[in-house]
């Protein structure tokens, strides 16, 4: 793959950094951590002003109302934004990098229409609503039920860990709609309005006291059976898909704000004495190129998933997640050691970031998981018993 920047692509990152320029002085104050409905109309109010400035879908195609840029313009805007601390997708995450790819991929063309360019524009917010309390890792153990009821699904169960469900206006919703079929053949995927009567939603407080996660209570929810996703029973396959882009493509974002903090981490180390210890120095440069090594990798993904059928990641989105997740904890370990005994203050960003990155081992697939699915479809070792 050729890494090198084209006089198009050069130009492209000149157009949108003035555009940064001028544009981030303009953004109001952010709202409180705690204040969800807030940070909604903020983050929702950024993705508008890219959706105004043609900066919205970069990576999606252009018949699904995306801008059909390059993965190295998708790549460039990413590095620029992250460069110059524009917002981040914030509350719209699981629509502009989970489900809307996912409707883009596998849903009808009016699928597509009614729910692919309110993400766009910022106008509505989606959660994810795949976990469950009693699966843990075994997604497929899903107990959430959905009983065919004329043109309706009439869903029975509970969600966990369901990012934004207190400000979202749909879930991608995995439930059970054959009960006797084989775990992974029994299961489809559908888009609930977070509106509908029957819907409750309880917020959960994470070890940093903030409450983005929440779970999610169906008492007899009814959602047209229009409102799914791929065939009924073939959820399994739609999820694989979802899944895809949320280790092959969501993290990229993040792999560029790591890099900054390693660059502000070895700052902090020289102004405070601690860049004195050559093992901290070893180890701060270990991540440097293993940072550099992620941002290759998530280079060839991108591209991978722009060329494949469907712009779908491969299972090279695996390899990236489970590397990821390990150098991200030991990145935010090595602030710890940077900041010393203000690892421990709540008002430092970095304990906040340290606390969070604690999760990326288990989020979007246990590390676990990856390794299965790296041994079996990459390696092509036998399945456990």
């Amino acid at each position: 793959m050729d890494l090198t920047y084209t006089e198009e692509e050069q130009d492209f990152r000149a157009r949108l950094r003035a555009w940064l320029t001028k544009v981030l002085p303009e953004l109001p104050a952010k709202p409180s951590p705690d204040d969800w409905p807030g940070r909604r109309a903020y983050d929702l109010g950024w993705q508008r002003r890219l959706y105004e400035a043609g900066y919205a879908g970069l990576h999606w195609p252009v018949d699904a109302g995306g801008r059909g840029a390059t993965p190295t313009q998708h790549l460039i805007f990413l590095e620029e934004t992250e460069r110059a601390g524009a917002p981040y997708v914030g509350a719209n995450f699981v629509g502009l990098l989970h489900a809307g790819p996912t409707v883009a991929a596998e849903g009808t063309a009016e699928q597509r229409a009614r729910w692919l360019p309110p993400v766009l524009r910022g106008d509505e917010v989606w959660c994810q609503g795949f976990s469950e309390p009693d699966a843990g890792s075994d997604l497929a153990s899903l107990r959430t039920r959905a009983v065919r009821d004329g043109d309706d699904y009439v869903i029975s169960g509970s969600k966990i860990w369901t990012s934004h469900a207190e400000v979202a206006d749909w879930c991608e919703l995995l439930v059970r709609t054959d009960p006797g079929a084989p775990k992974h053949r029994g299961i489809s995927w559908l888009a609930m309005p977070m509106d509908a009567p029957g819907v409750s939603v309880r917020p959960l407080r994470t070890l940093a006291g903030s409450a983005e996660f929440a779970q999610v209570f169906l008492d007899e929810v009814r959602v047209p059976v229009a409102n799914r996703v791929g065939a009924e029973n073939d959820g399994w396959r739609v999820t694989m898909v979802t899944l895809s882009f949320e280790r092959g493509t969501a993290f990229v974002g993040e792999v560029v704000a790591c890099r900054r903090t390693l660059g502000e981490l070895a700052r902090t180390a020289k102004a405070n004495g601690r860049w004195d210890d050559p093992v901290l120095r070893r180890r701060l440069g270990r991540l440097y190129g293993e940072f550099g090594a992620l941002w290759r990798l998530t280079q060839w993904n991108v591209s991978e998933a722009e060329r494949s059928a469907g712009g779908v990641p491969g299972i090279g989105g695996s390899v990236f997640k489970l590397a990821y997740s390990h150098a991200r904890q030991e990145l935010y370990d090595t602030a710890a050691e940077v900041l010393g005994a203000q690892c421990l203050s709540l008002e430092e960003e970095w304990t906040l970031d340290r606390l969070s990155s604690l999760s990326y081992t288990i989020a979007a697939g246990t590390s676990q998981i990856q390794r299965n699915i790296v041994a079996e479809r990459i390696l092509g070792l036998p399945k456990g018993r």
